[in-house]
C-alpha cells in the first residue's frame, strides 16, 4: 500500500473528523441557545458555505482516498489496520450522505424554521456526533505507526 495514500486518508480522515467535532462542541451548542428560526438560519447559512469547493475537495477527495487504501486489501503487514481505518472513515460518509445531507436538505426547503429546528437538530447532533467519532477513529488508525 503506498504511504502517500495511507497519509491523504488519514489526514483527511482527521480534518473532517475535526470538522465534525467543532460542530459537535462548538456550532451546535451555541445554536441551541438562539431562537429556533434564527438557529434554522444560521444553520442553512453555514450549510450553503460548506458546499464550497474547499470542504467538498476535502469530503470527496478523503472518501477516495479511503476507497482506494480499502480497494488496496491486507496483503502487507498493518494493512489490515488501514483497511479497518479506511472503513470507519467511509462509515463517516456515507453516514453524512444517508442522514445529515437529506436533513440539511429539507430544512432548507421549509418555510417554517421554527418548527423545522425542532425535528432538525436531534438527529442531525447524534449523526454528527457518530460521522466525526469514526472519521477521527479511522484517522488513528490509518495514521497509527505500526511496528
Amino acid at each position: 500500500m503506498e504511504a502517500w495514500l495511507v497519509l491523504t486518508a488519514g489526514l483527511g480522515s482527521g480534518l473532517v473528523g475535526g470538522f465534525y467535532l467543532a460542530f459537535s462542541l462548538v456550532v451546535m451548542p451555541a445554536l441551541r441557545r438562539r431562537p429556533a428560526g434564527e438557529a434554522a438560519s444560521a444553520m442553512i447559512a453555514v450549510n450553503e458555505a460548506a458546499v464550497g469547493a474547499p470542504f467538498l475537495v476535502l469530503f470527496f477527495g478523503t472518501a477516495l482516498a479511503c476507497l482506494a487504501v480499502v480497494g488496496a486489501g491486507v496483503s502487507e503487514p498493518g494493512a489490515l489496520v488501514r483497511v479497518l481505518g479506511g472503513l470507519a472513515s467511509l462509515a463517516g460518509w456515507i453516514l453524512t450522505m444517508a442522514v445529515n445531507v437529506p436533513l440539511n436538505t429539507r430544512l432548507a426547503r421549509t418555510d417554517h424554521r421554527t418548527v423545522a429546528w425542532s425535528v432538525y437538530a436531534r438527529p442531525w447532533t447524534r449523526a454528527n456526533h457518530l460521522r466525526a467519532g469514526l472519521s477521527v477513529l479511522g484517522a488513528l488508525a490509518l495514521l497509527l505507526p505500526l511496528p
